[in-house]
């Protein structure tokens, strides 16, 4: 058997085995490793998953992992996004869609503390989503609101997918946490742009907060909120700050980021053991799935470099469909969008990155915009039908009003605007590239 084939049955083999449902770290490594020893006997398997386990082991920035998730889960725990969201209704309740302009901004704050897309999309639809509900908002909106802005999770920095993508193109992390701020906060202001008109065309999706009701809220009070509000903006500069100017690595950067945040809810009076030992347990759990995860793709790369399947996919694109580069960069991204229905970020990350990174640095494509590209594709696949991740998340947390029917139609405008933001850094990549060249010369 030629090893096109090999690595076609390879492939083949593991989206069969993830549908009997079990850990995607499992089904990525059973097939790497069952495949290296039927490739190259006892010892070739063996070494193979031993050697990349020593490789994962001595990344040094993959210290920074736990201790950002640990961060974000502080800040959540500790009902911090209590005090942004009563700050965002209190200044902008006024305007038509102010409350869901406010949750998009809250979504912004919330990615800046945690990196991923799921701590948005429970703080949006614990906190946000019955307060939009109750001050009569239109489901489709609101619902759609929360899928959009929790999907900026996996892109403003400190991005863990970002991290994730680091280890596999082998670039610094802090050039791509870099390049992904900009686009994170464009992609932001566009939903907001895009809620605002919708809300003053149709002042019915998007009411705003009748000011009698604000009539008692005191200017005092008013500053005591935007104070707590910009709370979680300073725990992000007293952790980057000193990264730019260059007096700390990402690794210490890190673990000043949690300490600020353990220091802030103990000054607020929000931290107990019972919260430490809950945000240490999780913090463990997601962690090590990540760990587990990454090593089981280091070793089923691994096999794939030994089948030379890179170069199997390079003659598809560039010899036998004759694409251009450009052709063949939007095949990837499409291809992205419909793994993204049944896939997480992860898993297409682990899966297919190694494969296209190696095609996109032939095709002299710089790779980190290649990875802002990667993560606003990933947040479109994550809304997008029949099984997007974000879809189901918000499923299984609002309430029974909102149908699946709903959110599935929810999400059709917002990921029109991601659609046309990823279009923008595609024409125009300095968007994603300006900030890197300015702090890393």
């Amino acid at each position: 058997m030629s090893y096109e084939w090999i690595a076609a049955l390879m492939f083949g083999s593991m989206l069969a085995v993830m549908l009997t449902g079990q850990r995607m770290f499992g089904v990525i490594g059973f097939v790497a490793v069952v495949a290296a020893l039927a490739l190259w006997g006892d010892r070739g398997g063996h070494d193979l998953a031993f050697a990349q386990t020593i490789k994962l082991m001595n990344w040094f920035p993959l210290m920074t992992l736990p201790m950002f998730i640990f961060m974000g889960y502080v800040l959540s725990e500790s009902r911090l996004a209590d005090d942004l969201y009563r700050m965002f209704h209190v200044w902008f309740g006024p305007v038509p869609g102010g409350l869901a302009i406010g949750t998009i901004l809250l979504m912004v704050l919330i990615s800046a503390m945690n990196g991923l897309s799921v701590a948005g999309m429970a703080i949006g639809a614990t906190i946000a989503l019955p307060e939009l509900l109750k001050r009569r908002y239109d489901k489709l909106m609101v619902t759609g609101v929360i899928q959009a802005g929790s999907s900026l999770g996996i892109l403003v920095p400190p991005s863990v997918v970002l991290v994730l993508y680091a280890m596999i193109a082998r670039q610094p992390v802090s050039h791509l946490w870099a390049a992904g701020l900009l686009p994170g906060l464009m992609l932001a202001t566009l939903f907001i742009l895009y809620i605002w008109l919708r809300c003053r065309i149709t002042p019915s999706l998007g009411p705003a907060i009748d000011p009698d009701e604000l009539a008692g809220v005191s200017r005092a009070e008013k500053y005591r909120l935007l104070l707590s509000g910009l709370m979680p903006l300073a725990i992000f500069a007293v952790m980057m700050v000193p990264f730019v100017l260059g007096y700390t690595r990402l690794v210490e950067s890190s673990v000043i980021g949690a300490v600020a945040a353990v220091a802030a809810s103990i000054a607020k009076g929000r931290m107990t053991w019972a919260i430490l030992e809950r945000c240490a347990r999780m913090t463990l759990a997601i962690s090590c799935m990540f760990l587990w995860i990454i090593l089981a793709a280091l070793a089923f790369g691994a096999v794939f470099d030994g089948l030379r399947a890179v170069d199997f996919v390079r003659a598809l694109f560039l010899e036998d469909l004759g694409l251009g580069r450009w052709e063949i960069l939007i095949l990837m991204q499409v291809s992205f969008i419909l793994m993204g229905m049944f896939l997480d970020d992860t898993a297409m990350l682990v899966i297919v990155a190694p494969l296209y990174v190696p095609i996109v640095k032939m095709l002299e494509f710089d790779l980190i915009w290649y990875g802002v590209l990667y993560t606003i594709t990933c947040q479109i696949a994550y809304m997008t039908p029949p099984f997007g991740y974000n879809l189901f998340l918000m499923r299984a947390m609002a309430p029974r009003e909102v149908s699946l029917a709903d959110i599935y139609r929810s999400i059709i405008p917002f990921v029109g605007v991601m659609i046309l933001g990823l279009a923008l850094i595609m024409v125009f990549p300095q968007i994603a590239l300006w900030l890197p060249g300015v702090l890393f010369p």
